[in-house]
C-alpha cells in the first residue's frame, strides 16, 4: 500500500502552493470582509487548468480523477476556504453532472468553457422548504410539447450569480418523490430565471451565494439532463462524489489552522519561554495533528475507490462526516492557543473556524453522514 501521491500530482499540488502563498494568502481576509467574489483570481485558476481538472481531456480538461480534485481543493483551502469551495462546487457538483449524466452533445456544449474557467458551474438543488429532505422540493417543471417550463425558486446556492451554466434539479411528476425528479441545464438571461444573492454569511463570505427564481421558464427537451424521473438518482452520485471534496476542504482548513497554530506557538512567549515548550499547548497541537492526518487518509481512501470504480458512498460520508468535525476542533484549539490574538480578524484562524462551520452543513449535515454510513453498515 502507497501512502504517497503520484509524482503529478505531486507536481500539481506543488504548483497550486506555490500559486496560492503569492495571490490568495495576501488577499483571503479582505475578500472575505467584502463579501467579494474574487473573479479575476478565479479566471486564472482557469488558466492554470483547475476548473477542468476531472473534465475529459476530450472535452478541454486534464481528465484527472477524484484524488487530484481533493488535492486541490485542500491547497487552495490551507489558505482560502472560500475560493476552496468554489474549487469544490464548479467541479464536483455542476460541471461533474454534465460530466457523468450529459449527452455528448451537452458534454461538447458545456464542458470546454467550464473546463477553461470561462464559466462558473452551478448546481441547484436545495429550496428553501428542502434541505436534507432533498425529495421535498417543490420546484416543478412541467412538458409542453418539446419544451419544459420550470417554476420554482431555490437557495443557498454556490456559484448562483456568477454562473455562465446552471444545472437544477426539478420534479417532473410530483407523485413519485424522488422517483419523479429530473435535472435540466440552464443558462442566465432566459426569461423568467434570475437570481439573488445571499449576503451576511458567517463564514464562506467571499464565495457567491443566491437564490434562484424560476417563473415559467421555458428551455427545450435538449437541454435535460439525464432521463426524465431519474435526477435524483443521479444526484446521489454526484453528492457522494461532492462529499469527498468537501473533506477535502476541511481537511484544508484544519491544515491551515495547525500551521498557523505552530508558527505562532514557537513566536508567542510566556513566563521567560515560548509557549510550544508547555505540554498543554503541545497536547492541543498533538491532537490536531492526528486528525488531520486521518482525516486526509479517509478523504484519499473514498476518493481513490470512486477512482477504481467500486462502491464508496460510505467511505465518502465517512471522510466527510470526520473530517468536518476535525477541522472545527483543529479550527477552535488553533483560536485557544492565539488566546485573544486569535479571536480577532488580524489572525487567520477566526476565519478558519467560520469558515470550517459549513463543512458541517453542506451537501448532507454530520447528521446526514451518520444516516448514511449507519444504513450501509447494516446492510
Amino acid at each position: 500500500m502507497d501512502f504517497e501521491l503520484p509524482e503529478e500530482l505531486v507536481a500539481i499540488q506543488r504548483t497550486v502552493r506555490t500559486f496560492c502563498e503569492a495571490e490568495v494568502k495576501p488577499h483571503a481576509r479582505a475578500w472575505d470582509e467584502a463579501e467579494a467574489f474574487p473573479r479575476e483570481l478565479v479566471a486564472r485558476l482557469g488558466g492554470l487548468g483547475i476548473m477542468g481538472i476531472a473534465v475529459p481531456e476530450e472535452y478541454g480538461g486534464a481528465g484527472l480523477g477524484a484524488l487530484a480534485v481533493a488535492t486541490v481543493v485542500e491547497e487552495v483551502a490551507r489558505f482560502d476556504g472560500s475560493l476552496a469551495l468554489t474549487v469544490a462546487s464548479h467541479n464536483g457538483l455542476g460541471t461533474s453532472h454534465i460530466v457523468h449524466f450529459g449527452t455528448e452533445e451537452q458534454r461538447r456544449r458545456y464542458l470546454p468553457a467550464l473546463a477553461r474557467g470561462e464559466k462558473l458551474a452551478a448546481w441547484a438543488l436545495t429550496e428553501p422548504g428542502s434541505g436534507s429532505d432533498a425529495a421535498a422540493l417543490r420546484t416543478t417543471a412541467v412538458r409542453r410539447g418539446d419544451r419544459w417550463v420550470l417554476t420554482g425558486t431555490k437557495t443557498f446556492i454556490t456559484q448562483g450569480t456568477v454562473a455562465g451554466t446552471y444545472v437544477v434539479l426539478a420534479s417532473t411528476d410530483p407523485s413519485r418523490r424522488q422517483h419523479g425528479i429530473t435535472a435540466f441545464v440552464l443558462e442566465p438571461g432566459m426569461r423568467g430565471f434570475t437570481q439573488r444573492a445571499i449576503h451576511g454569511k458567517l463564514g464562506m463570505r467571499s464565495s457567491d451565494t443566491a437564490e434562484l427564481h424560476l417563473d415559467e421558464v421555458e428551455v427545450p427537451d435538449a437541454q435535460r439532463l439525464g432521463a426524465v424521473g431519474e435526477g435524483f438518482t443521479d444526484t446521489l452520485r454526484i453528492l457522494d462524489r461532492g462529499r469527498i471534496t468537501i473533506g477535502a476542504l476541511a481537511v484544508g482548513l484544519a491544515r491551515g489552522a495547525l500551521e498557523e497554530a505552530l508558527a505562532y506557538a514557537k513566536e508567542r512567549r510566556a513566563f521567560g519561554r515560548p509557549i510550544a515548550e508547555f505540554q498543554a499547548i503541545r497536547f492541543m497541537l498533538a491532537d490536531m495533528a492526528t486528525e488531520l492526518a486521518a482525516a486526509r487518509l479517509l478523504v484519499q481512501r473514498a476518493a481513490l475507490r470512486c477512482e477504481a470504480g467500486l462502491p464508496f458512498a460510505e467511505q465518502a460520508s465517512m471522510a466527510k462526516l470526520f473530517a468536518s468535525e476535525a477541522a472545527m476542533r483543529a479550527t477552535s484549539k488553533a483560536i485557544q492557543i492565539h488566546g485573544g490574538y486569535g479571536y480577532l480578524r488580524d489572525f487567520p484562524v477566526e476565519r478558519y473556524l467560520r469558515d470550517a462551520k459549513l463543512c458541517e452543513i453542506g451537501e448532507g449535515t454530520s447528521e446526514v453522514q451518520r444516516m448514511v454510513i449507519s444504513r450501509e453498515i447494516l446492510r
